[in-house]
């Protein structure tokens, strides 16, 4: 079983995505187990301050180092793992992909830290943070979100989470393309049909039609993609094909 601990200073933003969909029946198939901690907690001050002024001076407040340093330390204690994955979101970090997640997914303990303010002393990045990662180029108002999209597409890919285990294996992006269109009843849909071939029981041309419009989508949508794998003879002919409808 995988353990996610999550260190937020919201802890109820969590309630809801861990008590439905996917991530609610991981859960319950004891796939994985989900633990939201208030780092707050872990404050060492009567107050529970985990923020103060950067030194040099500047706009916002910096999270200390100690509420987390003390937090990430007791999870791991608890959970007894000596490979624990403590992954910090955060604008700087690596740009998230479906490799990462499937690196993620060999995992047995992860904990992800959700900051707030303007950042975190750089102590937090330098001692205790193994992964620092970013779901975009754009700024959140912190890291909860990132990390509900982090463990939403690492949760998915373990073994028996999904109804049929080789669901994600064709997923856009697993197999270095975007995926195939999809279709379902009605065939005829106020004029719109389904492709013919769909409905003719081939299984040999309904999966030669998959591929190739799969790379036709690649193609349209993101031709940067098709940079980064290597393709099939067969693979490079249609592409060619799909090239030369373009033209």
């Amino acid at each position: 079983m995988m353990k996610i601990d999550v260190l937020t200073l919201f802890p109820e933003m969590f309630s809801g995505v861990f008590g439905h969909s996917i991530l609610h029946k991981a859960s319950e198939k004891s796939a994985v187990q989900y633990n939201v901690v208030n780092f707050r907690d872990y404050a060492d001050n009567k107050h529970q301050t985990v923020d103060d002024y950067p030194y040099g001076g500047g706009a916002g407040m910096v999270l200390k180092p100690q509420p987390l340093f003390d937090a990430v330390a007791a999870l791991k204690e608890r959970a007894e793992s000596n490979k624990t994955r403590v992954i910090l979101l955060c604008p700087q970090g690596k740009r998230y992909d479906q490799k990462k997640a499937e690196e993620l997914a060999k995992e047995e303990h992860l904990i992800f830290v959700c900051g707030h303010y303007e950042g975190y002393d750089e102590r937090i990045r330098e001692h205790i943070v193994t992964d620092e990662i970013s779901i975009g180029d754009y700024v959140l108002t912190g890291g909860e979100i990132g990390a509900m999209v982090v463990i939403d597409s690492v949760v998915r890919l373990l073994p028996e989470v999904l109804g049929n285990a080789e669901s994600h294996m064709k997923d856009s992006f697993s197999t270095g393309i975007l995926e195939h269109p999809h279709y379902t009843r009605p065939s005829d849909f106020r004029g719109m049909k389904v492709p013919e071939v769909l409905l003719q029981g081939n299984h040999r041309l309904i999966e030669e039609w998959r591929s190739k419009e799969a790379l036709r989508r690649t193609f349209l949508r993101r031709p940067d993609l098709l940079d980064k794998i290597e393709l099939s003879k067969e693979q490079e002919k249609w592409l060619n094909e799909i090239k030369k409808e373009y033209e």
